[in-house]
């Protein structure tokens, strides 16, 4: 693959997250979540790690991930266990650090409410 075919940036930013704690979809489809989303176009894995960040404490992470070469991968927030949960109904940031270009995108669905919400923006990179 020519590297005019590989996209993206190694490092993003999100400056917005919340996961809300209810819910009023069944799981896992409709439980309110926050979605990281990776787009790799490169020939090789691309290898990620994720630290985020709270207003009135440390950082935690980081989270690590692969997505394989020319493919697409979502991790939900909600999901993160180690090195710990990423805690409900608090505001957080997340930096994004791969080791080959990719291009991220962020996305939260809101389901407190029967009619759910569902938002999408790329992240800063």
């Amino acid at each position: 693959m020519e590297n005019g075919n590989i996209i993206g940036k190694k490092v993003w930013a999100i400056a917005e997250g919340y996961i809300p704690s209810g819910s009023t979809g069944p799981k896992p489809d409709f439980e309110s979540h926050d979605t990281l989303c990776v787009l790799n176009t490169s020939d090789q894995t691309a290898n990620l790690e994720v630290t985020i960040y709270f207003e009135d404490k440390d950082p935690v992470g980081p989270y690590k991930m692969s997505v394989p070469p020319q493919r697409t991968k979502h991790f939900r927030f909600n999901e993160f266990k180690d090195p710990e949960e990423v805690p409900r109904d608090t505001d957080y940031a997340s930096k994004i650090v791969s080791d080959i270009p990719v291009v991220i995108q962020y996305t939260r669905l809101d389901s407190r409410q029967a009619e759910n919400a569902i938002f999408t923006t790329i992240a800063y990179s």
